[in-house]
């Protein structure tokens, strides 16, 4: 359910570990949010601070801040979920990735897949 070709933050967003990463919500957040409806993400171009809002993600259930998981500078977006916010909820780790970043700096409180998992089982 958490591959281990990225790492987690506990903001419940995920990013790979390539050049340029890629960040999206994890399953967790996915099932929390429920269906999104509305995805508000950072404009190609934009710089993007580890642990500050960049955007937002709606669901029929509410609101929440997209935390950027890492600094950088966001080279791509993910146009999918945009036209189809439930993309977002319905493939997570897959085909519903946000954006695209070139990481300058990883945030301080990453995780591996099994960190991120004691954590979420600690939040449940």
């Amino acid at each position: 359910m958490y591959p281990n070709d990225r790492k987690y933050s506990p903001d419940h967003e995920w990013l790979t570990e390539t050049s340029p990463a890629r960040v999206g919500i994890t399953e967790f957040a996915a099932t929390s949010l429920d269906e999104a409806v509305y995805v508000e993400l950072p404009d190609v171009g934009d710089e993007v601070t580890a642990g500050e809002a960049c955007g937002e993600i709606e669901s029929v259930k509410s609101v929440s801040d997209l935390v950027a998981p890492a600094s950088g500078t966001v080279t791509a977006v993910n146009e999918a979920v945009v036209d189809d916010p439930k993309l977002a909820t319905d493939d997570p780790h897959g085909e519903g990735w946000l954006y695209e970043l070139d990481v300058t700096a990883a945030g301080d409180d990453l995780m591996d897949s099994k960190a991120y998992r004691a954590l979420i089982t600690e939040t449940k």
